[in-house]
């Protein structure tokens, strides 16, 4: 131990200075090496406490080398689509549910994975039994419409619709004759809807095999149509008679009636993702919430909307 004047108002008194920890252990009986160390180290925040509530997304259960689930699916999902219903941003989720970054984990995994495509795919499935209708579709309506885009959307994946006066993006989506969804694809608004086909076409040929008929807007006129015919596809125009009157197309009303579902979702009516693929389960999440109510209604009311179809 060596004694030295501290550098500090009354520098005249000397302070113990011990080299080692030998020193000080004699000096002070109660002392253990390590022993504010270790008491610092007690006091910060456990950073693998503060992950315990956020389980690996992408795994149904504890695996090999993995740990118990902490929160239900059902939370989790009950999360995503309070969020989708109400638009508020993942950080503002309410303290009732599961941490942000655990359902926005599970969202990203189960978005990516193919498992909520898979859901809504088979949720459409039994809404269409339950109607009394085949569960593969053979005919769709196909149609476009622009949203307006956040500040957090990439310059890159958006675009200035000129007919509409909208900068975001474009959704073209395919729908049964029921108005369920079949294919969904985000494109920057700037994008004609004869181009945005082409895509969505592709979709909905690998997820429904049996689909021959499509009822199209006007402005999928064009060569739209002989490329479609190489997918076993006729594209049927349906036009309006007066351009500058309102009137209910056949078939077209059908998808209108869709993207008013899809709207009551404050999420989907502003595109607010970084992603494409994130708008899109968006909307996959307002479809599953649609088609799960109708299940759980009564059987005398769960084909109600279908009448004079």
């Amino acid at each position: 131990m060596v004694c030295r004047s501290a550098d500090m108002p009354g520098a005249g008194s000397m302070i113990p200075i011990f080299d080692d920890q030998e020193d000080r252990a004699r000096a002070c009986p109660g002392y253990a090496p390590g022993q504010m160390q270790g008491q610092r180290l007690s006091q910060r925040p456990d950073r693998r406490a503060m992950a315990g509530d956020r389980p690996a997304p992408s795994g149904a259960g504890p695996g090999p080398a993995g740990r118990p689930r902490v929160w239900p699916v059902r939370r989790i999902v009950e999360a995503i689509l309070y969020l989708d219903r109400t638009g508020c941003a993942w950080r503002y989720l309410p303290g009732d549910f599961p941490p942000w970054q655990t359902v926005y984990g599970y969202f990203a995994a189960w978005r990516d994975d193919g498992i909520l495509t898979r859901l809504h795919d088979a949720l459409r499935a039994q809404v269409r039994a339950a109607a009394g209708r085949n569960a593969e579709p053979t005919a769709a309506v196909i149609d476009s419409q622009s949203v307006r885009a956040a500040d957090t959307v990439p310059k890159a994946t958006r675009g200035w619709d000129n007919a509409k006066k909208v900068n975001g993006r474009k959704r073209h989506i395919a729908v049964d004759t029921a108005g369920l969804l079949l294919a969904v694809v985000i494109t920057a608004a700037s994008v004609q809807d004869r181009a945005g086909a082409r895509p969505l076409l592709s979709n909905l040929h690998r997820a429904c095999r049996r689909v021959r008929l499509v009822w199209a807007g006007a402005g999928y006129t064009g060569k739209l149509t002989a490329w479609a015919a190489t997918l076993r596809m006729n594209i049927e125009i349906v036009t309006k008679r007066d351009r500058h009157t309102f009137e209910v197309l056949p078939r077209r009303w059908v998808v209108e009636r869709t993207f008013a579902w899809i709207s009551k979702h404050r999420r989907t009516v502003r595109d607010h993702e970084h992603l494409t693929a994130s708008h899109e389960a968006m909307i996959l999440w307002a479809m599953i919430a649609l088609m799960t109510r109708r299940l759980s209604q009564p059987t005398e009311l769960s084909d109600a909307h279908l009448e004079g179809v």
